[in-house]
């Protein structure tokens, strides 16, 4: 397994392996803003796109995780796992933030096991499906 900056040539991959992208044309479009903006990061398996994450800066001036997506035929294999904990290092000594739906019991489970905490909740994003907010404490960087 290998985790590097996505580049533009990986935009064909990245779209593949997104189940969102395959109903949802726009879904291409924010992946193509992700990877000109350098926030991009994926997770190759033999040479392979698995996975990908995009980290942002842009939450209230804090480090984000935007988007977190295993292709489906690599799931359940710690990938998003490891983008989670490549994210954490790249923070180091600043703080996390990310979300996901009250109905995503995956995703909530994976970021308690990354060490995350509900740190909120936000309505009226989906329909009837809150948005958790989580929080990752970071330890400082020592010097």
């Amino acid at each position: 397994m290998r985790i590097r900056p996505a580049v533009k040539d990986d935009h064909p991959a990245l779209c593949a392996i997104d189940t969102v992208a395959a109903g949802d044309p726009t879904r291409c479009a924010d992946i193509a803003g992700w990877l000109e903006n350098g926030c991009c990061h994926l997770v190759q398996i033999d040479g392979e796109v698995a996975a990908y994450g995009v980290l942002t800066r842009h939450f209230f001036g804090h480090a984000f995780i935007e988007m977190l997506m295993v292709g489906a035929s690599h799931r359940r294999r710690g990938l998003g796992a490891a983008l989670i904990g490549h994210f954490q290092a790249m923070c180091a000594g600043s703080k996390l933030f990310t979300s996901t739906n009250m109905s995503n019991r995956v995703m909530q489970d994976l970021l308690v096991r990354a060490g995350f905490r509900p740190s909120g909740y936000i309505d009226n994003l989906d329909e009837n499906d809150p948005e958790i907010v989580f929080y990752s404490p970071l330890k400082p960087i020592a010097s």
